[in-house]
Formats: structure tokens, C-alpha cells, sequence
């Protein structure tokens, strides 16, 4: 076994490791861990800021750069979707929407 291998092996082991620690930590204590106040207000923007940071590179970069150009069939998808989720409030729809105006403006016109 050549040393790349060793390392390898040794990273998945310790990947796998804190994975197992980091999800099974709240499930370790007997009761229940007290968490202040500020913290418990900030853990329900959680989710929001982790898809916001998950969708805004998709939106606004294309190859690790910032788009340069209005020309992007992105740009509409998403300005068509987020008008119709304020007017519905309906993900389904939303998706949708999204991708009727995306779907022909980048295979159509080549956005």
C-alpha cells in the first residue's frame, strides 16, 4: 500500500469520525442542552442563509466569475419566479415558473 493510499484511507476514516460526532452530538446528553435565547432566535435563520448561500453563486457567477452581462437567461427565471411566489406563495409554482421562462431562453436563444 503506497503512502497516497494510506492518506486516503486515513481521511475518510476522520471525515467519517467527526461526521458521526457532529450529528450525534445533541443525541449524547441524557436531557435536554439550555441554549441562550440570542442563539435560539438566530438558528431559525439557519436554513435561509444556507440556501441563500447555496442559490446566490448559481445566480450571480457562471465559471467562478461574476456575470457581466444581462443577457443570461438566469436572470428573468428568477425575477419571473420570485414575482410569482410573492403573488401565489407557492414553491410548485415557483419552480415551475422558473423554469418555462429559463428552459427556452438558454436552449432557445443560447442565453
Amino acid at each position: 500500500m503506497n503512502w497516497d493510499s494510506v492518506e486516503t484511507v486515513i481521511a475518510i476514516v476522520g471525515l467519517a469520525a467527526i461526521t458521526l460526532v457532529s450529528r450525534a452530538f445533541f443525541m449524547i446528553p441524557e436531557r435536554e442542552l439550555p441554549l441562550p435565547d440570542w442563539l435560539k432566535r438566530g438558528l431559525k435563520y439557519a436554513p435561509l442563509a444556507a440556501l441563500t448561500a447555496v442559490i446566490a453563486p448559481e445566480l450571480l457567477m457562471t465559471q467562478g466569475r461574476f456575470i457581466h452581462t444581462v443577457v443570461d437567461a438566469r436572470l428573468p427565471a428568477v425575477v419571473c419566479a420570485v414575482g410569482y411566489y410573492f403573488w401565489r406563495r407557492d414553491i410548485l409554482g415557483t419552480i415551475v415558473v422558473g423554469m418555462a421562462i429559463y428552459l427556452p431562453l438558454h436552449i432557445g436563444l443560447g442565453w
